[in-house]
This record gives C-alpha cells, sequence and structure tokens, in this order.
C-alpha cells in the first residue's frame, strides 16, 4: 500500500521541517509544503495530495479560508493546526469543511488519529456524493421513461404496461439505456 500523500502549509519553516519528519517518521510522504494560504492552494491543486495540513494564521490567506476552498472544490481533506482554540476559529473551521482541528502543541498521539479520521470522513463524504449522483440520474431517468410512456400510450393507444413493454423491447434491440429510449421518443414528439 502506498504511503499517504501530505501537502504541509505552515508560515513557520521551522514548524514545517519538524511536522515533515514527523509524518515521514510515521510513515507518510509530504509531496509538498509552503507557506500561506495561498500556495497552499496552488500545492493542492497542482500535487493533489491525499490530505492537506493547514496552520490558522497565515499571511495572504488564513488555514480555514484554505480549506473552504479546498474542500468546494473536492481536492482533499484539510487537518488544521493552530495554536487558537476559539470557539469562533473553531466554528469557522467546521462551515469550512475542515475534517479535523489540532491544537499546538501536539503530539504524535494527536495527529495519527486525526489524519486517519479525516481521510476516513473524506471517503464517506466522497460515498455519498456519489451515491446522491446515482440517486438524482435514477430520478431524472424515471421522470423522462414516464414522460416518454405517457406520450407512446397516448399516440398508440397503449396501456402503461404495453408502453414500457415497447420502450424495454427497443432498448434491448438499440443497444441503449432506457433514458436514451425515453429522450429519443421525447425528441420526436417535439418535431
Amino acid at each position: 500500500m502506498e504511503p499517504l500523500r501530505i501537502l504541509i502549509v505552515d508560515d513557520e519553516p521551522i514548524i514545517r521541517l519538524d511536522l515533515k519528519h514527523l509524518l515521514q517518521n510515521l510513515g507518510y510522504q509530504v509531496v509538498g509544503e509552503a507557506g500561506n494560504g495561498s500556495d497552499g492552494i496552488e500545492r493542492a491543486r497542482e500535487l493533489r495530495p491525499d490530505l492537506c495540513i493547514f496552520d490558522v494564521k497565515m499571511p495572504e490567506m488564513d488555514g480555514i479560508e484554505a480549506a473552504r476552498i479546498l474542500t468546494s472544490e473536492k481536492i482533499a481533506p484539510v487537518v488544521l493546526l493552530t495554536a487558537y482554540g476559539q470557539m469562533d476559529l473553531v466554528q469557522r473551521a467546521s462551515e469550512a469543511g475542515v475534517s479535523a482541528y489540532i491544537v499546538k502543541p501536539f503530539k504524535e498521539a494527536d495527529l495519527v488519529p486525526a489524519i486517519e479520521i479525516a481521510l476516513s470522513r473524506w471517503r464517506e463524504l466522497k460515498d455519498l456524493e456519489s451515491q446522491v449522483g446515482s440517486l438524482q440520474n435514477a430520478l431524472e431517468t424515471r421522470k423522462l421513461v414516464e414522460k416518454a410512456k405517457g406520450i407512446l400510450m397516448e399516440k398508440h393507444s397503449l396501456k402503461e404496461s404495453e408502453a414500457f413493454r415497447r420502450m424495454q423491447q427497443q432498448s434491448m434491440r438499440a443497444r441503449k439505456s432506457m433514458k436514451e429510449i425515453a429522450e429519443a421518443i421525447l425528441l420526436v414528439e417535439e418535431v
């Protein structure tokens, strides 16, 4: 199994170096580093890491805003490291889609579970998005099939089951999906 690919973004070089060594000793691969939120976003877009670790307070753009962008673009889960534990920051991080929030100073025992839970939640989110997409497609197909059935029933005085069977047979003969058959029927009706 390939090691997890991580991007580190922190404005303090010594923190980045310490974190990099810690992550590498834990078996993770650090694929890139950046010193501010804007550069971190660009590096994440370029490198497509499995996970990003961002500091909260940084020049140009803070880690929370960067996390919001990366989450909305579905690039990678973000773990925030910060010396600040104020509730307003935690709330902003949560609203931005941050996967984990670790307050400095942290220990190895804090980092590994946060990383693994962030990845697990990210995968669950991806699976749910895929399921939602499949359900939306199924619903759209059903609506189109129902409309097309109605047209066939009206034009050819068919019962609902007969109209559906005709569509199924055409689907098999043409090796097209029911959605494609329904779309074709609706297109012909428009003309």
